[in-house]
């Protein structure tokens, strides 16, 4: 039977990249993290690390290995939280990441209220614009919008919200919007993380669904809702933008809501969460507070 501790202290040499690191991460001597290591490579019968005067490097199987006790190990202090949830709670810590904007408006205050009702629970909340490894870097959830791409994670839906194309005062002073036509001509503000930001599915006041083509490539393009509300308030064009990023905005007249009779698609909010055997209470409990929330 696999030792969990050798594979904890395996996990931690491959992270510190050296026995001596890994040894004053794990407060142990480095004869104890190298005796280890040997121990558990014998008991595969296989090499995981090539070991060299400088630095240690991963095997083929070292690298399986590898992935497969993050894994384990994860799974292992899972089920320990969630015995320990039976008697006192949630407990342990809960990583979460999303993008800096969603975040900021709707994850982080859920957060907060989630650590009120669960005060043993230690919240780690990261915002990035990148999609995490969640196994890697230790993700219990990543909450991710529109279309998701292939992968081997678990995702589960949590919401929808609705995407509005806006311009400022400004730019309709010498541009009229009176049609779908004319959006078509308009010039676009474009997020570059969309793999067709030029071409979308609209729902017309007749309930038919048409395709808007724009016509004329977009000048500018920002990887976030952020920088598209921002150049869009500076007058430089049309963009899609979140409702719930853009509805102050709109209410304060900085920008104008264009054909509101028209629909573009609703955008899916989904919690993601690692492809593993056993789902942590805590990740059950937030995933179901969100989408209360």
């Amino acid at each position: 039977m696999l030792n969990l501790q050798r594979m904890k202290i395996f996990t931690a040499v491959v992270e510190a990249g050296s026995f001596t690191a890994a040894a004053e991460v794990l407060d142990q001597s480095k004869a104890v993290v190298s005796f280890n290591v040997k121990q558990l490579e014998a008991e595969l019968g296989v090499s995981l690390l090539r070991r060299s005067t400088r630095k240690i490097s991963l095997t083929e199987p070292g690298k399986h290995f590898y992935q497969n006790s993050l894994r384990l190990l994860a799974d292992a202090e899972h089920i320990l939280n969630d015995v320990r949830h039976d008697h006192h709670g949630l407990s342990g810590v809960l990583r979460v990441t999303s993008t800096p904007e969603y975040g900021a408006h709707k994850v982080v205050p859920a957060l907060a209220a989630f650590a009120k009702k669960h005060p043993k629970l230690h919240i780690n909340y990261i915002s990035s614009s990148k999609h995490a490894d969640l196994i890697a870097e230790y993700f219990d959830i990543a909450i991710r919008l529109g279309e998701l791409a292939d992968s081997n994670y678990h995702a589960a839906y949590i919401d929808n919200f609705a995407i509005f194309p806006v311009s400022s005062p400004n730019y309709l002073a010498t541009n009229n919007i009176n049609t779908l036509s004319d959006l078509a001509q308009a010039n676009w503000i474009t997020n570059s993380r969309l793999k067709s930001p030029l071409s979308w599915q609209v729902t017309t006041p007749q309930k038919e669904t048409v395709l808007l083509n724009v016509k004329s490539p977009s000048t500018i393009t920002a990887d976030s809702a952020s920088a598209l509300l921002a150049f869009t308030l500076n007058g430089t064009g049309i963009a899609l933008i979140p409702e719930w990023l853009v509805h102050p905005a709109l209410e304060q007249g900085q920008l104008i809501h264009l054909l509101p009779e028209y629909i573009f698609p609703l955008q899916n909010i989904y919690a993601i969460y690692p492809n593993t055997r056993y789902v942590p209470e805590k990740v059950r409990a937030f995933i179901d507070f969100l989408r209360e929330w």
